[in-house]
């Protein structure tokens, strides 16, 4: 019988052989070191604030007075309400990432009794929280009202988990009618704003609000990692009460360290920085717009996108290693995705647009897709 060790070695060994290696000796997952001049869209600082003087000015001065043994008490406290404030929401909690902050909700609402029908393309975080609760999980099609009906009929009431704009695709879950749903089978709907938070709806404030459906919607989280370019997470919701039964009920704010000083300062400096960033935001709609419509115009299916993220479908990842090299010439860089993230045999190149790309930059992006077009065809070979 294999070891414990042996039994590992042969699991890494497997998965190297399944990751596909191009002429370079570089896996798909593995793209090149950025260079001086390339198009870089690996990164969710959508709005383009990560360099702002502000927020640097913010985080060096919470530095500057961390021996103060006073200082950063109730920091973590005033940036929750005041996140809190600018979603619309009754209160809020600050988490140490999006991660926990979905595993930690849906850990804390969820049991063994209470079912979770997750949007089979929602992060992957909601799934595992529903896990850690021992909660029955019933996925539903990507953005299917009717599926999600069907799976409520035969599996009963209980928690719906969605994106308000998909991770890979860029697509928007229709949010009106999963409100209508979850009203009218009495279940709880959480929405994840990872990808909408600082993009949609005034002053930055989320999709759901964008859509009036703040009142309708009990719980929403976010990653901070994303449009605020920072690192932690943040979960909004209607009753006060919650928080006190968040902090004792959820796993990851029980043993988790907190936040330090710094990183909540250049948080509130990154809200302010936002909320006035409309110039920025027009701009990634625009950027975004044009983008789409040049390749859905070559033939990619770009999976309904409807967002800043716009993915290249890859096919299997010996496609998808050519895909890589044509952008890569092209000194375009996307982020590579494939199984777990996304199923098998589906790889993808995800851009992750942002509004500081000029116009020249959005045409090399527009040229690159045009070159794969035309070499490989805008379809992947199965």
């Amino acid at each position: 019988m294999a070891t414990v060790a042996e039994r590992l070695k042969d699991r890494i060994e497997s998965f190297r052989g399944d990751r596909a290696i191009g002429d370079q000796g570089r896996p798909f997952l593995h793209g090149r070191v950025p260079r001086v001049g390339d198009v870089v869209l690996t990164s969710n600082d959508y709005l383009a604030v990560s360099g702002d003087r502000r927020i640097a000015q913010a985080s060096a001065a919470a530095l500057a007075r961390a021996a103060d043994p006073a200082h950063g008490a109730g920091a973590a406290n005033a940036l929750a309400e005041r996140l809190a404030r600018h979603m619309r929401a009754g209160a809020g909690i600050v988490c140490q990432s999006g991660w926990e902050a979905n595993i930690g909700l849906l850990q804390a609402i969820a049991d063994p009794e209470t079912p979770v029908h997750i949007d089979e393309k929602a992060h992957m975080s909601l799934r595992q929280g529903a896990i850690m609760a021992g909660a029955p999980i019933h996925p539903f099609r990507h953005n299917d009202p009717g599926h999600l009906r069907a799976q409520l009929e035969a599996h009963g009431s209980g928690i719906v988990a969605v994106d308000a704009i998909c991770s890979t695709s860029g697509s928007r879950s229709p949010l009106p009618e999963m409100c209508d749903i979850a009203e009218e089978t009495g279940s709880m709907l959480v929405v994840d704003e990872s990808h909408s938070l600082g993009i949609e709806g005034p002053e930055g404030a989320g999709a759901v609000v964008s859509l009036g459906l703040a009142a309708r919607v009990p719980f929403r989280t976010a990653s901070l990692a994303k449009a605020f370019a920072g690192r932690a997470g943040f979960v909004a919701v209607h009753d006060p009460g919650f928080v006190g039964y968040f902090a004792s009920a959820s796993h990851p704010a029980v043993f988790s360290s907190a936040l330090r000083a710094h990183d909540l300062a250049g948080l509130a400096a990154t809200l302010d920085v936002i909320r006035a960033a409309d110039r920025q935001r027009n701009r990634l709609r625009d950027i975004s717009v044009c983008v789409r419509n040049a390749l859905t115009a070559m033939g990619f299916d770009l999976a309904g996108s409807g967002s800043q993220i716009v993915s290249v479908p890859t096919g299997p990842e010996a496609h998808a290693l050519a895909v890589r090299d044509i952008l890569e010439r092209h000194g375009v860089l996307g982020s590579p995705f494939c199984a777990p993230a996304t199923p098998p045999g589906h790889s993808l190149i995800r851009f992750s647009l942002h509004a500081a790309l000029s116009e020249r930059d959005v045409g090399r992006i527009i040229l690159a897709c045009a070159d794969i077009r035309d070499r490989l065809g805008a379809t992947p070979a199965c």
